[in-house]
């Protein structure tokens, strides 16, 4: 019989998963609360296997043709001046800046798009209960209807209320101690193809990295604060980064006010998502829901991809789901909490709260930009991902 499907969550980690599936001739359905599909977001890298997965999907040269342009990274001073710099172009192999880097938005369109044929999306729907029994999982929606499905897939973000549903108090994350903010402005004289970081003093630092689109998108982090999101509206977020980085000098003024009418702006304390188990019967944690690696990791796109390949290759392989899920998760749980293994001091080193502070720290990227370190750097990037095996279904 035709195995019928639930995902919840319309972004890469889902639609990819939806795409894997109907390889298999199930009947997928995708709920996404937004009422239509979200563009947006900033620069993701596809590295290592998560490349194999794209050329699997025939998606690759897609990919290629909607990169970002993004050539390297360069930390500046108030005056903007370089203070170091890493070019792609002198590396061999990935580095800050992957060969393959595309907006999020864009990736999860791309998915989204080659799914659609064999997928039904609802959007503006989301689920209030899951009761589960030895035939499945029936569903409840918000819009009053309950339905049947074999398996439910919970693909959403970081704060999956589908996950606090299904998995009550099971997540235990770990706080990063640092807030960040994304969002869109209008390009510049001074962007080009090379991102830029500034540092500013107490614990604040601000950047640009290049689109595809004749935009600029810009981001704003704060160290050593948490929950600074709770309870805000975004004109209440806004306000808040407008005080805090208040004579922050370099362009942050010009980041400040392209803020104030970014329609994609996102503010949030970056976090873990710390799981025991990533399935429960008829359900199934994956992507972000199940083990989101902050920003700083630079793997979570990857880790989505690989993980929508291998959770359908298991459900193909396996008769039984709970044989599938405890392959999917014996196989991507190390490369994931390696991934994961990020110390929590990295944030406070990279963000210094006095002027001394910075002074070390651009002594630090200068070391690490000079060619002998760079080259070698680029070997260390993302270690646990650039060495997993992608298995063969």
């Amino acid at each position: 019989m035709t195995r019928r499907i639930l995902i919840t969550g319309a972004s890469i980690a889902g639609c990819a998963t939806a795409w894997w599936l109907a390889k298999q001739d199930c009947d997928v359905t995708i709920v996404e609360q937004a009422p239509a599909f979200r563009d947006g977001g900033q620069n993701v890298d596809v590295r290592g296997p998560a490349r194999e997965v794209l050329r699997l999907m025939g998606l690759e040269q897609a990919v290629r043709d909607l990169n970002t342009g993004e050539r390297g990274i360069a930390w500046v001073d108030d005056q903007n001046r370089t203070m170091a710099r890493i070019d792609l172009s002198d590396l061999e192999g990935d580095g800050p800046t992957a060969e393959l880097e595309i907006l999020r938005g864009d990736l999860a369109r791309l998915l989204y798009e080659a799914s659609s044929p064999s997928t039904q999306y609802r959007f503006g729907e989301r689920i209030t209960d899951v009761v589960q029994d030895e035939k499945g999982a029936l569903v409840r929606f918000k819009g009053g209807t309950e339905e049947r499905f074999d398996l439910v897939i919970v693909a959403e973000g970081v704060g999956s209320k589908t996950r606090d549903m299904v998995f009550p108090g099971e997540n235990t994350p770990r706080w990063m101690d640092l807030a960040t903010a994304f969002f869109t402005i209008p390009r510049a004289s001074t962007d080009s193809e090379t991102a830029r970081w500034y540092n500013a003093i107490g614990g604040r630092s601000a950047g640009v990295r290049p689109d595809h689109s004749g935009t600029t998108r810009a981001f704003l982090n704060i160290q050593g604060q948490r929950h600074l999101t709770t309870d805000r509206t975004v004109e209440q977020q806004k306000a808040f980064l407008k005080t805090c980085f208040e004579g922050a000098g370099w362009e942050v003024p010009r980041l400040l006010s392209g803020m104030e009418t970014a329609d994609d702006f996102w503010f949030d304390d970056l976090r873990q998502v710390k799981m025991k188990r990533w399935s429960a019967d008829h359900v199934v944690l994956t992507g972000d829901a199940a083990w989101c690696v902050p920003p700083l990791g630079g793997v979570g796109a990857s880790l989505a991809l690989v993980g929508a390949y291998v959770l359908a290759g298991e459900l193909a392989k396996n008769h039984s789901q709970s044989t599938a899920f405890t392959a999917y998760e014996s196989i991507l749980r190390p490369v994931v909490e390696k991934s994961q293994n990020i110390p929590k001091i990295v944030p406070r080193l990279t963000h210094p709260r006095s002027r001394v502070g910075i002074t070390l720290l651009r002594a630090v990227q200068r070391v690490a930009a000079s060619p002998a370190i760079s080259k070698r750097a680029t070997k260390s990037i993302t270690p646990a991902l650039q060495s997993f095996k992608l298995p063969r279904y």
